[in-house]
Parts: structure tokens; C-alpha cells; sequence
């Protein structure tokens, strides 16, 4: 495994998302990276306001094909790519058009406010997840940024923990400004355990409310690391983290984000 390899998956990455700090955020992450020598790869829903022709967007049919099964319907994976100028960036962007098609009562430009936004976290994290895989790309450190990605710590550490594209990687969960503004169904974790999630996984969560905070702490409970980059960032989310006892970096999106490298080469002691 290289000690240069980050693997960022975001829920939102400039110029694909215009117009958003977190977005905005998330491509400097990338930058700063690639400049500091790293090898970078970087996921993010492939929404229906990317503009595929002017970011020049193409499907890649080697990493498309598969299907995801979520409830009782199964969803085709597809697969699509651009490069982040002027560093040239590999994006891969995870599409589906049951999931990731405009529509008119979207509040934003990622669909905040959809009532699948569960269904929708739950194909992001598997179809990164399936796609990592076929790269043979061995990532170091995992940065998980925002709700959109925080079912990826609790898959990475129970159906995919074994798989030798993620084992000893260090995860990095974000917590952003960011919320599933329609909500998330109830039956989320059903849904998970039906694919393949092992019960005993998500038990912990059983008793709580089903909304954004549900997926921040699934997503710390199975970190390595947090960055707190809300400062509206709820109590309890705050309390469990703390309970949690994980290395922690609060963080102000639009400050430098060297601090985050900072931070998880501090998780390494061995990288150079």
C-alpha cells in the first residue's frame, strides 16, 4: 500500500457543484493533496446539474454494469470520469438514473431535500465502494466528506472490511454544513441489513431518530479520525464524538486546509 495515496469521497466537488463553499472545499482538499505529492482519487454523486459536456464527463464501461441491490430492486451502477484542471484530477463521478436525475422539487443542486436522500447515501457508499475495487487502487487514508458520504465508514468496517483495496486504511470522516433537509426514512437500517449489514452493526443505532445527526453518528462510529468543519454542529453529534475519544480537528471551511493534512499524517507516524 502507498503511503501516498488519499482517497477523497465527497458529496459535492467545484466546478461539477458550483457556487458552494463545501464544494469549493472539497476541490481544494484535492489540490492541496495532489501539490503535497499525493496520489489522489476523488468520488461524488454524479447529480443531474453536472453539466457533462462543459466539464467534459464521459462513461467509463470497464466500471460500469453493476447492480446495486437496495430493498427489493436492483439499481445499475454506471460510471463516469473528468479530470480536475489544471491538475488533472481523476473525478469518478457515481451515477444512476432512479437516484441522480434533476427534478423539479429539488431545493438545491444535490437534492437535499429528496425523501430516497437514504436510498441515495446508501448507493453512493456501495458504488464507490464496488469501483474502488475494480481500480486496484490501494488507498492510506479514506476522507469521507459530508452526510452524502457517511455510510462509507460503517460499510468499510463490516462488508467490505476484509477486502484488501481498504484494509488498514485510516478513515477520515467531515462533518459539514450540510443536511438531508427532506429527512431519512426510518427504515434505513433494514434496508442495510437486508443487503448484507450485519445486525449486530447496527443495533446501536436502532433507538434514534432518523435524520442527518443518524448518519454522522454512524459515520464516528466507525472512524478513525474527525474533522468537526460545522460550527452549527449539533450537541449531540459533539457529545458522541467526545465519547468516542477519536482524534478530533475542528476546522472552518475556508481556512487552510493544510491543517487537515496536518492532521492525518499525525494518524501515520511512519509516513514521510
Amino acid at each position: 500500500m502507498s503511503d501516498k495515496r488519499i482517497l477523497f469521497i465527497s458529496e459535492e466537488i467545484a466546478p461539477y457543484v458550483p457556487g458552494r463553499e463545501t464544494a469549493d472545499f472539497s476541490r481544494k482538499l484535492a489540490e492541496n493533496a495532489h501539490s503535497q505529492k499525493y496520489e489522489v482519487r476523488t468520488f461524488m454523486p454524479k447529480y443531474g446539474t453536472v453539466n457533462e459536456r462543459r466539464n467534459q464527463l464521459h462513461e467509463v464501461i470497464r466500471l460500469s454494469g453493476a447492480n446495486i441491490p437496495i430493498g427489493d430492486n436492483d439499481h445499475p451502477l454506471i460510471i463516469k470520469v473528468a479530470s480536475l484542471q489544471p491538475f488533472r484530477i481523476q473525478v469518478y463521478f457515481i451515477d444512476n438514473d432512479d437516484y441522480f436525475q434533476k427534478l423539479d422539487d429539488d431545493e438545491d443542486p444535490i437534492g437535499s431535500n429528496r425523501a430516497d436522500n437514504d436510498e441515495r447515501a446508501i448507493f453512493f457508499a456501495r458504488g464507490t465502494m464496488e469501483t474502488v475495487k475494480k481500480l486496484r487502487w490501494v488507498p492510506k487514508v479514506i476522507f469521507c466528506s459530508g452526510w452524502f458520504a457517511a455510510l462509507m465508514p460503517i460499510y468499510l468496517r463490516s462488508m467490505y472490511a476484509d477486502d484488501p483495496s481498504f484494509k488498514g486504511a485510516k478513515i477520515v470522516y467531515c462533518i459539514t454544513p450540510t443536511r438531508a433537509t427532506g429527512g431519512i426514512d426510518a427504515a434505513i437500517l433494514d434496508k442495510m441489513q437486508k443487503e448484507g449489514m450485519p445486525k449486530k452493526k447496527l443495533e446501536p443505532f436502532r433507538s434514534l431518530p432518523a435524520d442527518t445527526d443518524l448518519l454522522h453518528r454512524m459515520a464516528i462510529a466507525f472512524a478513525d479520525a474527525v474533522v468537526v468543519a460545522d460550527p452549527a454542529a449539533s450537541d449531540d453529534v459533539r457529545g458522541y464524538v467526545a465519547e468516542r475519544k477519536l482524534p478530533t480537528l475542528e476546522f472552518k471551511i475556508g481556512d487552510d486546509v493544510s491543517a487537515i493534512f496536518d492532521f492525518y499524517k499525525s494518524l501515520i507516524p511512519d509516513e514521510k
